[in-house]
């Protein structure tokens, strides 16, 4: 079961590698409309997280069988869709509120470093620490939530998406600082879930992310020209008044 959910995982970033080809614009992306944000997202997320998150699944699968793995995994999926909804929601605000200091040549690479700074310091936050434990030993959980059925493995995948979030959610938001549409990012974002899920020294990952990204965001923040495969936003307006991007469809 775990090698579908790794191959399904695969298929995902081949789909995405395909639908976010040259749409990277770095920090403050367009999201376009909701429809296809979400259609993109979700399939994001199935790229980044099914590879670290197929032991579990490969575990669930033990116990409650592998048909039982269908819908725990799209509990699970919802959750990290629901997450892109919210992340989707704020963007609108900002976007509605017009807030032109946060335009790339102005406060925008002050607002991105300090973003990515405050996820390396959650790395290393008590709160973080659970949640990893959780996603790296599920074993309680799994017995002492344990619902039976289609319905109870939906809510079962949905509740590990609850715990992964809390230990990954703060990864995301350097995804969205450092271009939401990167593949770069994304996948450096990918490896970095596994490292902490599945690598045998968790805290010693943490410790050593946390500091990466520390170090990134006053990078982002002071000399973003220097960041490597960060792509620059060019202003939101050119001379004439004329938007330069379209955003994605």
């Amino acid at each position: 079961m775990a090698g579908a959910v790794v191959l399904a995982g695969l298929v995902a970033w081949l789909v995405t590698a395909d639908r976010m080809a040259g749409m990277d614009a770095g920090p403050g992306t367009d999201l376009g409309g909701l429809a296809w944000f979400a259609g993109a997202w979700t399939t994001m997320m199935a790229a980044m997280m099914f590879p670290s998150v197929a032991p579990t699944v490969k575990l669930f699968a033990r116990t409650a069988g592998t048909f039982a793995s269908a819908p725990f995994l799209a509990g699970y999926l919802a959750v990290w869709t629901g997450f892109g909804g919210v992340a989707y929601g704020l963007d609108r605000v900002v976007v509605a509120l017009d807030l032109g200091w946060l335009e790339w040549d102005r406060g925008g690479p002050y607002v991105a470093g300090a973003a990515i700074a405050a996820a390396g310091v959650y790395e290393i936050t008590p709160l973080k620490a659970v949640c990893l434990r959780h996603c790296r030993s599920p074993m309680h959980f799994l017995l002492a939530r344990w619902r039976p059925g289609a319905a109870g493995a939906f809510m079962m995948g949905a509740r590990h998406g609850a715990w992964c979030a809390g230990c990954c959610g703060a990864l995301m938001v350097v995804l969205f600082a450092t271009g939401v549409m990167s593949l770069f990012w994304m996948i450096a974002i990918a490896l970095v879930i596994a490292a902490e899920k599945l690598l045998r020294q968790a805290r010693g990952v943490t410790r050593v992310v946390a500091i990466g990204l520390i170090a990134l965001g006053l990078l982002v923040a002071f000399a973003p020209q220097r960041v490597p495969q960060l792509t620059e936003p060019r202003s939101m307006t050119m001379d004439q008044g004329q938007t330069t991007h379209d955003g994605p469809p």
